[in-house]
């Protein structure tokens, strides 16, 4: 039986030679990357951002250099101007000169002689009044409140022991009495027992006056002890430190140098005045209450308005002058110390009102110097080749000028017409300066 077998493989199958698809040569060489072909053209979107990127950095890169030494901005400058510190001042009808001094001035000491145990003040520190300033040595103080305390309770124990026997004297003398009038004591007996009661309620009164002197002791014994803390008579400044711990300080002055009467001065800022020596040729001019202006050596530019207090009535045989005490009308402010030099200008009452009625506190600058800053008033003030941004509390207007009231001081610098681009740190010349140069 013959055997049926599947169909037989042919031979494998080719592409003739003339047909149009590839060969596997071909297909194998298309996967290669060609290298040499150009690089594709770039982005549009890319290059935007690019140049968008470089250009911040330039700006920023501007700036910086506008603020930190780059070439600075020419600007015009103007002074602020104290008001009423000119030449425009009311006239004064007498000039003099004098120094501050302190109505109210005292060197602390201790009510007692006694070595220091702590000093509790420097200079400059402000006290209150009854504040501690240094405590003495306090033994033989506390030694002197023990005894007194001491004496008294010894006569507080003598009032008990007399009213004990006080109390059996008085029962006997009502004993006797119902008895004698029964005749069974002798009316001797009856009458000494009432001498003994008597001299008992003596005894007793006499022990308890003791008992309040030795009660006053004791108090001025805690006296003792509290004089040898010294406290601050009223509120004011140290302005001197003149003892150390260890020292011996004593409210009498006491030979050899070797102790101590203070333990610092105080002054009270609140009582400054001016004194000042006026010729006796002159001082028919100057009248109790009459106005005046004050103008320290140390601050020329302010001035400081006050009045007359009073005319010291003697003069000085010497000198041919009078002394006259002037107020100050600068109370607390921490620029005026005592002995400062000032020169004091007494005015006429008229030219006075008219100061008054035209002048107030603060400077006074250009308009053109004041612009706005977002929600506030601005002045740029030139300083060390920078300006410096000042916010402003404005006055009035007074022509071409504002009065400012807080923020600038007179004296200082400020551009005129300041440009939108000036900002708070940045360089500046004088424009003065520029036209000088060239």
């Amino acid at each position: 039986m013959a055997m049926q077998r599947g169909p037989q493989p042919g031979p494998p199958f080719r592409h003739p030679p003339d047909s149009d698809m590839p060969s596997n040569a071909d297909l194998l060489h298309s996967l290669k990357i060609d290298r040499t072909a150009p690089p594709p053209p770039p982005s549009r979107k890319g290059l935007w951002i690019a140049l968008a990127v470089a250009g911040a950095a330039v700006l920023a890169l501007a700036a910086g250099l506008a603020l930190r030494g780059g070439r600075p901005v020419s600007v015009q400058v103007a002074e602020a101007t104290a008001i009423g510190g000119g030449a425009a001042s009311a006239p004064s009808v007498l000039d003099a000169s004098g120094y501050v001094v302190a109505r109210r001035m005292a060197t602390v000491s201790a009510k007692v002689t006694g070595r220091v145990r702590e000093v509790l003040i420097e200079e400059g520190q402000k006290v209150k009044e009854g504040q501690v300033l240094a405590r003495l040595d306090p033994v033989d103080a506390e030694a002197q409140r023990a005894l007194s305390a001491s004496q008294l309770a010894a006569s507080e124990s003598q009032i008990a022991s007399v009213q004990a026997q006080l109390t059996q004297a008085e029962a006997d003398a009502a004993r006797l009495a119902t008895l004698v009038q029964q005749s069974l004591v002798s009316r001797a007996q009856y009458e000494q027992a009432l001498a003994q009661r008597d001299t008992l309620r003596a005894q007793l009164a006499t022990a308890r006056r003791n008992a309040q002197v030795a009660a006053a002791s004791l108090r001025i014994a805690d006296n003792g002890v509290d004089n040898t803390v010294v406290r601050a008579p009223f509120d004011g400044v140290i302005i001197a430190k003149a003892a150390q711990p260890g020292e011996i300080v004593s409210p009498l002055s006491a030979g050899g140098g070797f102790t101590r009467t203070g333990i610092g001065t105080l002054v009270d800022m609140e009582s400054l005045e001016v004194e000042v020596e006026v010729g006796e040729a002159y001082i028919g001019r100057v009248k109790p209450g009459m106005p005046t202006q004050t103008a320290l050596n140390a601050y020329p530019d302010w001035k400081i308005p006050g009045k007359v207090i009073a005319i010291i009535p003697a003069a000085d045989r010497g000198k041919a002058t009078v002394k006259v005490r002037v107020s100050l009308d600068a109370r607390g402010d921490p620029r005026v110390v005592p002995d400062m030099g000032a020169r004091v200008s007494f005015l006429e009452e008229a030219d006075a009102q008219r100061r008054n009625e035209t002048e107030t506190t603060g400077v006074l600058v250009p308009a053109a110097a004041i612009v706005r800053r977002g929600d506030k008033d601005v002045a740029f003030v030139v300083s060390g080749g920078k300006v410096v941004e000042r916010p402003l509390v404005l006055g009035r207007t007074l022509g071409d000028d504002r009065q400012v009231l807080r923020g600038l001081s007179a004296g200082e610098q400020v551009v005129l017409e300041p440009p939108e681009t000036l900002a708070d740190g940045m360089r500046v010349t004088r424009a003065d300066d520029d036209e000088e140069q060239q």
